[in-house]
């Protein structure tokens, strides 16, 4: 395969999926979660854009999620090329750009593959068929787009309509068409010509580029900078953020797609749904004799068309229809099937009252492993931590607070001062205040244990870094690191 052939996957790792809250928060957004089958959504992206003779992908994400999509790539035996950190959200344009900056260092004329990492696709030959004939496309000069065939009149879903055909079943694109109102959607059914918008792209990198110099000459110009001051620590790229900032704040659609004479569409049908609400999820997955979806610890009598989800308790629905019931660990949600997409409703109440719920789970990933609260008052609060094997916090210190741990499972090492020591299961150690700590799984199962913090001031401010395995900044602040 020459170079002008390959194909390098650009997955985007960007949205908080609030329709999806109380699963999907912004600290776990639901990419990250597997909503849809054993692997998160993120993972099935990736495998299913590695098809025959792809490269190795490139990942653009948050900060805050990057040891998350590195432990699940992990997970799939995928070694990304890069895993690119965005200093602050933009949107679609800016982050095709930076795909094709990279792509082009190592292959000017290579095709990119952009695809969001939270997008559902059934029917992954079809997929492969619809990107050999957007490639093809592609190689000729063409920015192709993926129309899926719509199944119903959509209104939640951006439109294009089919214009003269190329080859190979590509066609032209006529023109894009915003969300439209419900008399309108069923017009764009019946015509036969309108497709939805799926918001996934082939293109040369050095096609995209001179058409992103031609109509976004400054956004270019900012990505090129903070990709050549980006800082390269572990197997993460860090854009530089000052560069990045100055990037226009526009999708893909906007900035190239709609004044481009090169957009092309590929008419597809795989299975494709982009998650938007839990109803989605419900049309999705296999349901009872009463057209239920039933996940978790649940009980159901005389109860129709309705999805359940529990985390946590048991939870029980008695004659009841067409509801969406989801229940973590700190949330219930209880809606309207048909209404699920007034989710976002709830989400922007609890950030205008600027509540944790809207971003934290009770669980909290670290690199190392993670923490969950049990219970807190006045000078005191518990945890419990979970430390991978091989995992270690970074090297520590506290002002205001001391520590009591005991080891419920597993083998701790543990560092207090001077003092290197295990500690097994039933045993327990204290952590003075001041005193520089660290703790570490030694061994090949994950070490559990109960944290007990008491002092005059428990914030999760309250940290001083010295040492740190994972490359975060030693001033940086976070909740038990």
């Amino acid at each position: 395969m020459t170079a002008s052939e390959r194909i390098h996957p650009v997955v985007l790792s960007g949205g908080s999926g609030t329709r999806l809250w109380p699963m999907s928060r912004a600290s776990l957004p639901k990419q990250l979660l597997a909503l849809n089958g054993a692997r998160t959504m993120i993972q099935d992206t990736v495998l299913r854009a590695g098809g025959s003779g792809a490269e190795p992908p490139i990942l653009l994400c948050s900060e805050g999620h990057r040891f998350l999509i590195a432990e699940q790539m992990q997970s799939i035996g995928v070694t990304p090329r890069a895993i690119v950190l965005e200093p602050m959200g933009r949107n679609t344009a800016p982050a095709a750009t930076i795909a094709a900056l990279l792509v082009a260092e190592q292959d000017t004329d290579g095709i990119v593959l952009l695809l969001p990492s939270d997008h559902v696709v059934t029917n992954p030959p079809e997929f492969a068929t619809a990107v050999a004939r957007a490639a093809l496309a592609a190689r000729q000069g063409h920015i192709v787009t993926f129309g899926i065939t719509p199944s119903s009149a959509e209104t939640g879903y951006g439109y294009i309509q089919c214009g003269p055909g190329l080859s190979n079943g590509v066609n032209r694109v006529k023109r894009f068409a915003e969300k439209p109102d419900s008399a309108t959607a069923q017009k764009y059914l019946a015509s036969g010509d309108y497709l939805w918008n799926s918001g996934m792209f082939v293109f040369r990198a050095d096609v995209m580029l001179a058409e992103l110099s031609r109509l976004e000459p400054a956004l270019v110009e900012s990505c090129r900078e903070s990709l050549r001051a980006a800082k390269r620590d572990l197997d993460f790229v860090r854009l530089d953020g000052a560069a990045f900032e100055k990037a226009k704040n526009i999708s893909i659609d906007y900035a190239v797609m709609e004044r481009t004479t090169k957009a092309a569409v590929v008419p597809c049908d795989i299975g494709w749904s982009d998650v938007g609400a839990w109803s989605s999820l419900w049309s999705l997955q296999k349901r009872d004799g009463n057209g239920n979806v039933l996940q978790g610890d649940v009980l159901v009598h005389d109860s129709h068309n309705s999805f359940v989800r529990s985390e946590k308790a048991l939870t029980a629905l008695v004659g009841v229809n067409n509801l969406v019931v989801v229940v973590t660990e700190d949330a219930v949600l209880v809606a309207d099937k048909a209404r699920a997409q007034d989710v976002k409703a709830i989400v922007d109440q609890l950030k205008s009252s600027g509540r944790a719920e809207l971003s934290d789970h009770k669980v909290v990933f670290r690199p190392w492993g993670s923490y969950q609260g049990i219970d807190a008052g006045d000078g005191y609060q518990v945890k419990h931590i979970m430390v991978k094997p091989g995992g270690r916090l970074s090297l520590q210190s506290h002002k205001k607070r001391a520590e009591h741990w005991v080891v419920v499972q597993g083998v701790a090492q543990v560092t207090c001062d001077e003092k290197v020591f295990l500690l097994h299961e039933n045993q327990s150690t204290f952590i003075p205040l001041g005193a520089r700590h660290r703790l570490e799984n030694p061994g090949k199962q994950p070490l559990r244990l109960i944290e007990v913090q008491s002092g005059s001031y428990l914030g999760e401010d309250d940290i001083v870094r010295y040492d740190d395995a994972y490359g975060r900044a030693p001033e940086k602040s976070a909740a038990k690191s």
